[in-house]
């Protein structure tokens, strides 16, 4: 599920600054739950719907949980045997051959192999089952054209590839269209917000409080 560490060392061609970039192999882990997290099925199972969409979207403002949620959801799903490639994006990423080179390496640590054709690659006999392209904190990306790539990849992604994008705000993606054809599983701030019995089990399990319910 993880990149093996030697692709950090892995660089762009020269931009025409003749600045090459390197990669950072950070972006491509699986941040760590922390311990006394609120056990949440009801997410866990909405995100297990993403395998029968395209694109499932995350989004709500900062401190609800995106992150966490995702972390909390492929740690859960890790018996499976599905292929995880994770990217951490950050503003840097808004050029577009250093967004598109993190997205594939990640996607090399999860079906071997992927490189300049990579749709026909994960669409044949040998690649691996389910594959999950999880893009963490998209807000920081507001290049028009990076836009357009990913709304490519979305119309011609192979059935047993999937989207997973998380967000501080809805992202200029065909969401309406991919919606209306039953293509996408929405996560919102109403959905991460704590039910009473999660409130209940953070307070007087994972903090120790012992508060009455009144």
């Amino acid at each position: 599920r993880k990149p093996e560490g030697g692709r950090s060392a892995r660089r762009l061609p020269r931009n025409e600054d003749g600045v090459t970039h390197p990669l950072v192999a950070t972006k491509f882990y699986v941040p760590k739950l922390r311990r006394g997290l609120v056990a949440r099925p009801r997410l866990l199972e909405r995100m297990g719907n993403g395998a029968e969409a395209r694109l499932t979207l995350v989004s709500a403002p900062a401190g609800f949980g995106k992150t966490t949620l995702l972390a909390a959801w492929l740690h859960d799903a890790s018996a499976d045997g599905r292929c995880v490639a994770w990217v951490s994006l950050d503003a840097a990423d808004n050029e577009p051959a250093l967004f598109w080179t993190y997205v594939l390496t990640a996607l090399q640590g999860a079906a071997p192999g992927v490189g300049a054709s990579a749709l026909e690659l994960l669409a044949s006999s040998s690649a691996p089952g389910e594959v999950w392209l999880v893009l963490d904190d998209y807000h920081l990306v507001d290049n028009h054209e990076v836009h357009e790539g990913v709304i490519f990849l979305l119309e011609h992604l192979p059935a047993h590839v999937h989207v997973v994008v998380s967000t501080r705000a809805d992202p200029d993606l065909p969401l309406a269209r991919l919606r209306a054809r039953g293509e996408l599983v929405e996560i919102r701030a109403a959905d991460l917000r704590f039910t009473p019995g999660e409130a209940d089990t953070y307070l007087n399990v994972a903090t120790g409080l012992d508060l009455a319910a009144e």
